[in-house]
């Protein structure tokens, strides 16, 4: 890909770009809003705190249930078709959950919430990449991204006000104005397309699903409740994560079968450097960022005592970060590729995030202020670089299995980022809060730290004559022959 087609996207990508960022931002700032509600929730539904936290773990493992299928679905009824029957599902739920009368109701209906999220976040980056021809760069990723990276910084800010001003039912009523307006724009801008081959619309892979489904909500929930429970050894933990582990090694085992079906999600293609390093860098990614997004609030508003809206309105210079850094990001990916700017980006949120594991409760804020800039940058920048290289060798066919990989793997690492410092904090909370907080911090900037080991093996530069995504493929290929494709031109 030459650097003057990377420069520009034309105006019809522009236009597909915002319908999408537009449908899919309630749905990323709505997982992020309502976690400061928990305690709202339980008050209100005359509910325990206990029982209230799975508003949150429902939708997460909802959305694990949906990842799996969002490719068979495309083939099946098209990407436009199901982005905007997802966008639908979504804002129902969302009705539903703002009229729930008690605990069990609203958790149901965050339950299908998540589902239709499920479908939402890869559906983003799938039709992101189709509406640019297969020409992946790394100002598409910039663009399709930047909800998902400014979602964790920009919901608390918007929940407090919300929670603050009106009430917590409207945490999930103000979804409806921005579907009915990403609606809209789907419905004018996003191109047409069509259901793919007959081979690719037949029946899903049944048994994938009912090995990959449970894996991954066997490893979230158990991700979920490793900081209760008596940690790692209790039942509760250890049963659901080790079925998950389990199943998801027998999943890989039977998508890696030969075979004319093609698997619900195609690990083959991990083969291929590309996305195999992107993928694996995209789940440190993912621990590194939602491992501060869990501390941060909790340090401003438990060891500070800040209002849940003061919180909010602290963090966002790491909003600020984060967005600036989407303008420079491709300019740089371009000039010195994605390994060293990936690589950079993990060792500048690692030292931004050194001054929080040394701060204690009364540490100058605009010190922290300055510091949270600085972290916005390193974290805004080690999306963008991996998901630009990810489908490089991948063809069309394989678009949607690739966005898949990836985005499992972003959601998994968040969990295990998460379930990491929570277990560090509440396993030095009973002795002392301050050295608790810097201890959880001190672990946070191990795992940026060690994001770095795969990031060494992105590839260092993008081909320069060519997308290899835009390749034509035939229908009848399969996916094996694809990989073993993709494998030499990777080589």
């Amino acid at each position: 890909m030459t650097e003057t087609t990377e420069a520009k996207l034309s105006p019809q990508v522009k236009n597909a770009l915002i319908a999408l960022i537009v449908g899919g931002i309630a749905a990323i700032l709505d997982s992020t809003m309502v976690t400061l509600a928990i305690h709202t929730l339980a008050v209100r539904l005359h509910s325990t705190a206990g029982t209230i936290q799975w508003v949150t773990t429902g939708f997460l493992l909802a959305m694990a249930v949906a990842i799996p299928i969002t490719g068979w679905a495309e083939r099946r009824w098209g990407g436009k078709r199901v982005w905007m029957a997802a966008l639908v599902l979504f804002v129902l739920a969302s009705v539903l959950c703002a009229v729930a009368w008690n605990g069990a109701s609203l958790i149901g209906f965050r339950a299908l919430q998540g589902f239709g999220a499920g479908l939402i976040f890869p559906l983003m980056q799938t039709l992101a990449v189709r509406a640019a021809g297969g020409q992946v760069g790394s100002r598409l990723m910039a663009a399709v991204s930047l909800p998902i990276a400014l979602g964790p910084i920009l919901g608390p800010v918007i929940g407090g006000v919300i929670l603050n001003g009106l009430g917590w039912r409207w945490l999930f009523l103000v979804n409806v104005p921005v579907i009915a307006a990403g609606l809209l724009l789907a419905w004018r801008f996003l191109p047409a397309d069509h259901p793919g081959s007959p081979a690719g619309r037949g029946r899903p892979d049944w048994i994938g699903l009912a090995l990959l489904a449970p894996a991954l909500t066997g490893i979230l929930l158990g991700l979920s409740q490793l900081s209760e429970d008596g940690g790692i050894g209790h039942a509760r933990v250890l049963a659901p994560l080790l079925a998950g582990v389990v199943l998801l090694a027998a999943f890989v085992v039977w998508a890696s079968r030969p075979g004319e079906r093609e698997p619900i999600v195609d690990v083959r293609l991990l083969r291929v450097r590309s996305l195999g390093s992107a993928s694996a860098v995209l789940f440190t990614a993912g621990a590194a960022m939602y491992a501060g997004m869990f501390l941060l609030p909790l340090y401003y508003q438990q060891l500070r005592g800040d209002s849940v809206l003061d919180a909010g309105l602290l963090l966002i210079p790491q909003g600020v970060g984060a967005l600036a850094s989407r303008f420079v990001i491709g300019r740089l990916v371009d000039r010195f590729g994605a390994r060293t700017l990936t690589i950079a980006g993990f060792l500048l949120a690692a030292v931004a995030t050194v001054p929080f594991a040394l701060a204690g409760p009364g540490t100058n804020l605009w010190w922290l202020g300055a510091v949270l800039l600085v972290r916005g940058l390193g974290t805004g920048a080690v999306l963008i670089p991996p998901m630009s290289v990810a489908y490089q060798d991948i063809r069309p066919a394989g678009i949607p299995h690739a966005t898949m990989n990836t985005r499992i793997a972003q959601q998994v690492g968040a969990s295990f980022g998460t379930a990491v410092v929570a277990v560090a904090l509440q396993s030095l909370l009973d002795n002392d809060a301050t050295g608790a907080f810097q201890g959880a911090f001190w672990w946070a900037v191990g795992i940026a730290v060690a994001a770095i080991v795969p990031a060494v093996a992105l590839p260092a530069r993008r081909p320069a004559n060519r997308s290899p995504a835009a390749a034509p493929v035939h229908d009848d290929e399969t996916a094996g022959s694809r990989v073993d494709a993709q494998e030499e031109a990777a080589h």
